[in-house]
């Protein structure tokens, strides 16, 4: 509840290691707010959150504003929110397909490298459990099918859980193990294609 306002309802979740879990619905459905509960960033009126002890999370945020008056490079960036990274700083831009940001200020990257070096950004805290909320956003199709198989390859190497938001079931179906449909209760759950045509989602 947030104000006065029951945001989520009887919404029950779970991610294991090495599964991709994908939450979809319309804007205000709470896929955001669900994803602060998972993080314990927001605590539930009534439930609980149950996280592994010790679990290293990996977050990347829907979206970030940088001051275009502060001078931060992306290599910068990244060494503030993981200072004894070292040069896994390198290592960790070169895999998610962004090397040449390295010295580039962040405010003249485009979307699709922003995107990019907030998964690097997350991923340089080695997560058990990696949250994205609109991995895609600013990025063009193109894009966002290159960035879908990037995060189902980190997942295969890593054997990390992935939670993931998204607004198009149709642009993950291929790189999620389950979706749960979302409409501040849980309207559907299930494999990609089991939830593409019940008839919950289609009301969506």
């Amino acid at each position: 509840i947030l104000g006065a306002t029951r945001v989520l309802d009887n919404v029950d979740l779970a991610v294991a290691a090495g599964e991709i879990v994908t939450l979809i619905g319309p804007n205000g459905a709470g896929k955001t707010t669900l994803l602060r509960v998972a993080l314990g960033l927001l605590q539930p009126a009534s439930g609980e959150t149950c996280l592994e002890p010790k679990l290293r999370i990996g977050y990347m945020p829907q979206r970030l504003a940088v001051d275009p008056a502060l001078p931060l490079s992306v290599r910068r960036f990244l060494t503030m929110a993981a200072p004894k990274a070292g040069d896994r700083v390198e290592k960790v831009l070169a895999r998610v397909g962004a090397p040449r940001t390295l010295s580039t200020p962040i405010q003249s990257i485009s979307g699709g490298e922003m995107q990019r070096v907030l998964l690097a950004r997350a991923l340089l805290r080695d997560p058990e459990l990696l949250v994205l909320d609109e991995p895609s956003q600013g990025v063009d199709l193109a894009g966002q099918e290159e960035l879908f198989a990037l995060i189902t390859a980190i997942r295969d190497e890593r054997g990390c859980g992935v939670l993931m938001v998204s607004h198009d079931l149709h642009l993950v179906m291929s790189s999620t193990d389950r979706v749960v449909c979302l409409n501040r209760t849980v309207c559907c759950t299930g494999a990609p294609l089991a939830v593409s045509s019940d008839p919950a989602y289609l009301r969506l």
